[in-house]
């Protein structure tokens, strides 16, 4: 394995349309051969508007790459238990294994991370 990363993508629409994004967001480690071999996909966060006088422009007013960056990193960490690590490497070592791959905690903890934004992502982060 060669780097941890996770993915961010635009999530279903919700009932209320422009007043929320969901998005989803999936873990993956990617093995020598540039594979992504994706660890969860069960994970997201939605974002919403505060106020009803605000329009879908006011949205994504105030998103940034960076501050989804932020939220992606957060809600990768299980919701389950408390973390005793900064960073839940032996549970992604464990959805590894299930997936036929030989990788420990410690072996996770030295690969680079990265988030990936979708086009999809991007797209509804540019300016109208």
């Amino acid at each position: 394995m060669i780097g941890l990363g996770a993915i961010c993508d635009l999530g279903p629409q919700r009932p209320d349309g422009a007043r929320s994004q969901s998005i989803s967001v999936r873990e993956f480690v990617t093995l020598e051969d540039g594979r992504q071999v994706i660890l969860h996909e069960d994970r997201g966060f939605t974002i919403c508007l505060g106020s009803s006088r605000e329009s879908a422009a006011d949205l994504r007013r105030y998103e940034t790459l960076e501050g989804l960056t932020r939220q992606v990193l957060n809600v990768v960490l299980p919701d389950d238990d408390e973390p005793t690590e900064n960073y839940p490497w032996s549970w992604l070592a464990d959805l590894a294994q299930a997936r036929g791959l030989n990788v420990s905690g410690e072996d996770l903890r030295s690969l680079a991370c990265e988030v990936i934004f979708t086009d999809k992502v991007r797209r509804w982060l540019a300016p109208a």
